[in-house]
């Protein structure tokens, strides 16, 4: 390829593999659509990019906090094994995939924006950084496969798009509930797992309503507790202390401290993960104002009814307690599912701290507003059996890479890395093209069977309010 095509190809990948700038291009084309001032244009696209950006530290703020409490949790508990975590899996794909995962993630973009176009599943994916991760994935298992270059970008572009689209898809009737309106869905790698979150949560949530979360009451001289960051930061306190108690004060203080005493260390990571907890809901809070808004420009010219797909963190500030109960039960659930795999065998997941936090707040979240505390509960536990489960069933397919000792850690990763790893081990390439399509046609399929329903909905509702007003008249 021509050095400045190449050049220029690689500047326009990097910048729409950035999350932020993604979000900040989609307000700035759905202010300018509105025919808004050049003031409000800049004005909403800057606050956007800022927004993201708060978030996106307050994200790594708390991600650090909790690899040291990864390290200490595997020491302690002398715990070895795969460890699913994005960031590492994704930096050894991109050694052999990572030109076809870049091409498959940007046409991906592209079919997901087609098929919100098209048909009823009305719903941008903007969480472009898992949106690169899963791209990562598909690559490799086409490769895997035996798709040629061209092919894997072509099947894989067609499939990230399906996968785009059908995820927010599958997690919003539970956002209703979260958020009391349609304007806006949730779009993650961890959407199966939450999405089972709100399903465990509605069949156990038993008669009468559930009590939130958010309505726990505290006695008058526990009132402190009622502030989300001070709850979080001694919440996750004790649980750091208690890990690095069985961790002990010397490694903590030889590989993790730099020498500081343990008892502080542990207190400030704690504080710490209670700060980045406290960045994310500020930054979601300055996104959903301006990207609602913005995303109204796209909604209304370019695909009608459009709803944004963000970051889990979007659902944080709808129940902050939610938040800190889904992440332990969740993580509990990893526990579990970690103690099983030693008693059957073979290969062992170690609870993905992160992804245990993010997914695992998200179920939080959703769980209690389809099932209330116990949802929330039981609903996240759900989800950390299935982050456990799904990346052991999902090494099989990835060929070398799944030799590695990490893995991809979200359920959608699992279910999407099933779907295409056993339909090529069971009918090859052909079967896995054919399952690609078949999703398609059957989104377009649904469309018209919606559509049709509504139309059905709408005679009838035109045939009684006939009726009505022939009895009114005649009275």
């Amino acid at each position: 390829m021509n050095p400045v095509v190449d050049g220029i190809l690689s500047v326009f990948l990097d910048l729409f593999r950035q999350p932020a700038i993604i979000v900040a291009l989609i307000s700035l084309v759905g202010l300018a659509v509105q025919r808004k001032s050049f003031s409000d244009v800049l004005k909403g696209t800057v606050r956007t990019l800022v927004g993201f950006l708060v978030l996106a530290a307050g994200a790594g703020v708390v991600v650090g906090s909790l690899g040291f409490f990864g390290e200490m949790f595997q020491h302690a508990f002398n715990v070895q094994g795969v460890v699913p975590n994005n960031e590492a899996i994704v930096g050894q794909v991109l050694l052999k995939y990572g030109s076809a995962a870049a091409l498959i993630f940007f046409f991906g973009m592209i079919v997901n924006i087609a098929l919100a176009a098209l048909t009823r599943f009305k719903f941008i994916y903007l969480s472009g950084h898992v949106a690169f991760y899963i791209a990562a994935m598909i690559a490799v298992i086409l490769g895997v496969a035996g798709f040629d270059t061209w092919a894997v970008v072509l099947w894989g572009s067609l499939a990230q798009g399906v996968y785009m689209t059908l995820s927010p898809a599958l997690i919003q009737p539970f956002m209703r509930k979260v958020t009391g309106n349609d304007d806006v869905a949730l779009g993650h790698t961890g959407g199966v797992g939450i999405a089972l979150s709100g399903l465990v949560a509605t069949v156990t949530r038993g008669k009468g309503n559930s009590k939130s979360t958010e309505d726990i009451k505290f006695p008058n001289g526990l009132g402190f507790l009622r502030d989300t960051t001070v709850i979080v930061a001694l919440s996750m306190a004790v649980i750091y202390v208690i890990v690095g108690l069985f961790a002990g004060a010397p490694y903590i203080e030889d590989k993790l401290s730099d020498g500081q005493n343990f008892l502080v260390f542990l207190l400030m990571q704690a504080a710490t993960f209670s700060a980045g907890v406290f960045i994310i809901l500020a930054g979601v809070r300055v996104v959903l104002a301006e990207i609602i808004p913005a995303f109204k420009g796209i909604s209304d010219r370019l695909v009608k009814n459009a709803k944004p797909a963000l970051d889990v963190p979007i659902v944080f500030p709808f129940a902050p307690n939610a938040v800190l109960i889904g992440f332990l039960s969740s993580f509990v659930g990893g526990i579990v599912g970690l103690v099983a795999m030693v008693f059957m065998g073979g290969a062992i997941i170690v609870p993905g701290v992160v992804a245990h936090f993010m997914t695992g707040a998200a179920s939080g979240v959703i769980g209690n507003a389809a099932g209330g505390r116990r949802g929330a509960m039981l609903g996240a536990f759900a989800n950390g059996l299935a982050i456990t489960f799904l990346p052991l069933l999902l090494l099989p397919v990835l060929g070398e890479i799944g030799f590695a000792n990490s893995t991809f850690s979200d359920a959608d990763y699992g279910i999407v890395g099933l779907f295409l790893g056993w339909l090529s081990v069971g009918g090859g390439q052909i079967a896995v093209i054919a399952g690609i399509l078949v999703s398609i046609v059957a989104m377009f399929v649904a469309t018209f069977a919606l559509r049709g329903r509504d139309r059905r909905r709408a005679a009838v509702a035109a045939t009684d309010d006939a009726a009505e007003s022939e009895s009114i008249s005649a009275k």
